[in-house]
């Protein structure tokens, strides 16, 4: 299991955007991560007012930050590196997710060569399925920041 301190270290995301809360189980090619799902995230105020749904984007956003996780975690020099979202196919909404619900993201890695990765990945509230997508990326060289 990993807590939030270690997502941290492992993922650039920071808040509003970081949307994995804990890693429940971690193997190789396969995670299952957490994201609880609260009224106070900030896309709760728009969409949609009175109705909170959690925009689809940010659910396949979610499942996109777990196959970070388990793409990063055993990369050594990984903080010298990003992983970027190249595509998404095959994505399906198949119930809203709203506050209160715990989403469970499990990603399992499909195709991978050095620097590409085909991921599944599929995120559930409960036993329901919420969404599905294959999801490509890229790794590349962290760009050096100027101060």
């Amino acid at each position: 299991m990993i807590n939030i301190e270690g997502i941290l270290d492992i993922l650039p995301h920071r808040y509003p955007f970081l949307l994995v809360d804990r890693v429940l189980e971690l193997e190789p090619g396969r995670i299952l991560a957490l994201k609880n799902v609260t009224f106070n995230e900030p896309h709760f105020t728009g969409h949609f007012p009175g109705v909170p749904v959690m925009p689809g984007v940010l659910v396949v956003e979610a499942m996109a930050q777990a196959g970070g996780v388990l793409m990063l975690h055993d990369i050594p020099d990984r903080h010298g590196k990003l992983i970027y979202f190249t595509g998404i196919d095959n994505c399906r909404f198949r119930r809203p997710v709203v506050p209160g619900d715990q989403l469970l993201l499990e990603v399992t890695v499909s195709k991978r060569r050095q620097r590409f990765a085909v991921l599944h990945g599929v995120a559930r509230v409960g036993d329901e399925v919420a969404a599905e997508a294959d999801l490509s990326s890229a790794l590349v060289d962290r760009p050096k920041v100027e101060a």
